[in-house]
C-alpha cells in the first residue's frame, strides 16, 4: 500500500513537470509570435497573441491546484517539498510571461500604426536571449541541473545591457525627429517587457537552485526592480 502511494506521488510530480513545460512552451510561443508580428509588421499574428490568453490562464489554475493537492494529501518533505513550492512560484512566473507577451503585442499594435523608426536589430536579439533563458531555466527545472540554472543567471546582464542600448539609441531618434517619439516609446516599452521576461526566467533559475540544493540565491545577484 505504502509503495503504491509513493509511486502515485512520483507520477503526480512527473505530471506536474509536464504541465509546467507545456505552460512554458505556450508562454514562449506567445512572446515569439508578438515579436514576429513586430518584425514582419503583420497584425494578423499580433491579434492571435492578443486573443490567445485563455490556455495559459487555465493551466495556471490547474497547476496551482495540482501543487496544493500534492501538499495536502502527501505532506512531502525535503526535496519533494521544495520541488512543489518551486513549481507554484515557477507557475506564477510563467503566467506573467504570458501577460508580458500581451503587453508586447499591445505595444506592437500601436507601433505598426506608424512608419518604422529604424531597422530592428537589438530588440530581436533581446527576444532571442529572453526566450533562450526561459527554455534553459525550464530545462534546468526538469533535469534538476544547478549548472544550467546558474548559466541562466549569467545571461541577465547581457539582456539589461541591450535594453539600455535600445533606450539610448531611440532617445537620439526622438531628439532628432519629434514624429518618432510615439513609436520610439513603444519600442522602448517592448525592450522593457523583454527584460522583464528575462527577470522571470532568472526567477525560475533561482527556484531550481533552491529546489535542488536548498540554497537561496535570490539576493546574491544584481538587484532587479519588482513587477511583471
Amino acid at each position: 500500500m505504502a509503495e503504491r502511494v509513493v509511486r502515485h506521488f512520483q507520477e503526480e510530480l512527473e505530471q506536474l513537470k509536464t504541465r509546467l513545460l507545456e505552460m512554458g512552451g505556450l508562454a514562449e510561443e506567445r512572446v515569439r509570435a508578438a515579436l514576429e508580428g513586430l518584425v514582419s509588421r503583420d497584425m494578423t499574428v499580433v491579434e492571435r497573441v492578443l486573443i490567445g490568453d485563455t490556455p495559459i490562464n487555465q493551466l495556471h489554475i490547474e497547476i496551482d491546484n495540482r501543487c496544493f493537492t500534492l501538499l495536502a494529501l502527501h505532506q512531502p518533505m525535503a526535496v519533494d517539498l521544495r520541488a512543489i513550492v518551486s513549481a507554484v512560484k515557477i507557475n506564477t512566473d510563467l503566467e506573467r510571461v504570458g501577460d508580458l507577451a500581451i503587453n508586447i503585442a499591445e505595444a506592437v499594435t500601436r507601433y505598426l500604426k506608424h512608419p518604422p523608426v529604424k531597422e530592428l536589430i537589438d530588440i530581436p536579439r533581446m527576444a532571442g536571449i529572453a526566450q533562450s533563458m526561459l527554455r534553459d531555466a525550464l530545462d534546468a527545472y526538469v533535469r534538476r541541473d544547478i549548472t544550467m540554472a546558474e548559466a541562466v543567471l549569467n545571461q541577465d546582464d547581457e539582456l539589461d545591457g541591450l535594453k539600455t542600448q535600445v533606450f539610448r539609441e531611440l532617445l537620439t531618434y526622438m531628439l532628432q525627429a519629434p514624429s518618432t517619439i510615439e513609436p520610439s516609446l513603444d519600442l522602448i516599452l517592448i525592450s522593457r517587457h523583454l527584460e522583464r521576461i528575462g527577470d522571470h526566467a532568472t526567477n525560475v533559475a533561482e527556484d531550481v537552485i533552491f529546489m535542488v540544493s536548498a540554497r537561496d540565491v535570490r539576493h546574491h545577484s544584481a538587484d532587479r526592480s519588482d513587477g511583471i
